[in-house]
């Protein structure tokens, strides 16, 4: 008998190996999801510029970065004892007004070479509700604390949304064109916009996604994340003490349904032993100077130099 329900999900015709090199962008979730990469070893780059929700703040990095358009002073203000950008999550923020220009127009160039150089780009949507500045007009990233009344609330429509999406995607593909991109929705809850709220802006989320990544199959693909949880798991047991996010467990089994269909399957016993090797290193030996230990270690540094051998780019 089976207990839960299983979430249909088509095998990529673009997967992943450890060739690739990926860019991943979008809300915390992604963070989750670029863990996971970086613990067996994929070269993938997260969330440059930060934390992102929403489609039309990322559309509007997307279009920075690929279009190489530096910020100015203009993009920059100065609250509560530091100088940030409303373009970009607020770990970036600085007290130092010339170094907070330099390492935001460094990231943008980085993240210029990124992209060009990129085989699959992960964009993880967490919200459909976005703030919009009011003196400027523009839709924020990040408010930085700033009084909400600074701010008007709104929420995108499917078709917005939608727009965002495919110029995100063109702007990508103007300067590379073989780029694949995999689109997900993040399953935290928003529960700050309300609970009806959340669902809301979830729904426009992903009618917007479908509607996009249908017109183009194969280069999109949509990895159902908020389904997985919503659905497969279902139960307050894979939320975190707040009860919002996925705790570690959900994140594993959405890890688990993700690369089972999106990395190429020659790559998964690479993945085994990276992983042995990575659990290895985090043992706490009784007695660090014994002989088993230190044959030990010699056992696991020659099977970390055969990887690196065939996997250069691996670091341990």
């Amino acid at each position: 008998m089976d207990f839960t329900t299983k979430v249909p999900i088509a095998k990529s015709n673009n997967p992943i190996n450890y060739d690739s090199k990926i860019v991943s962008l979008g809300s915390c979730f992604a963070e989750n999801m670029g863990e996971k990469f970086q613990y067996f070893k994929f070269q993938i780059t997260t969330n440059p510029f930060g934390i992102i929700f929403n489609p039309v703040s990322i559309e509007k990095l997307i279009s920075r970065v690929v279009n190489n358009q530096k910020f100015t002073e203009e993009d920059i203000f100065f609250h509560n004892d530091l100088w940030h950008c409303f373009e970009v999550h607020s770990e970036l923020s600085h007290p130092d007004k010339a170094e907070f220009l330099e390492k935001l127009n460094l990231i943008i160039q980085k993240s210029n070479n990124l992209i060009i150089q990129s085989t699959h780009i992960i964009i993880t949507y967490g919200t459909s509700w976005v703030y919009r500045n009011k003196a400027s007009k523009k839709v924020v990233a990040n408010c930085h604390k700033v009084p909400q009344s600074q701010f008007d609330k709104e929420i995108l429509s499917v078709t917005t949304i939608e727009a965002s999406i495919q110029n995100t995607i063109d702007l990508i593909c103007k300067v590379n064109p073989n780029c694949n991109f995999i689109f997900t929705v993040s399953p935290v809850r928003h529960i700050k916009d309300g609970f009806v709220e959340n669902q809301r802006s979830k729904a426009n989320l992903i009618s917007a996604l479908h509607n996009v990544v249908i017109l183009s199959l194969p280069k999109c693909n949509y990895f159902p994340s908020y389904e997985i949880l919503m659905d497969e798991l279902r139960d307050y047991r894979f939320y975190a003490e707040d009860m919002l996010h996925p705790n570690q467990t959900a994140i594993d089994y959405i890890w688990i349904r993700f690369f089972e269909n999106y990395i190429t399957e020659e790559n998964h016993a690479t993945m085994e032993e990276v992983s042995s090797i990575q659990k290895a290193l985090a043992h706490r030996p009784f007695n660090p100077n014994s002989d088993s230990h230190q044959k030990f270690l010699r056992n696991l540094n020659d099977k970390i130099i055969r990887l690196q051998k065939q996997f250069p780019h691996f670091q341990f």
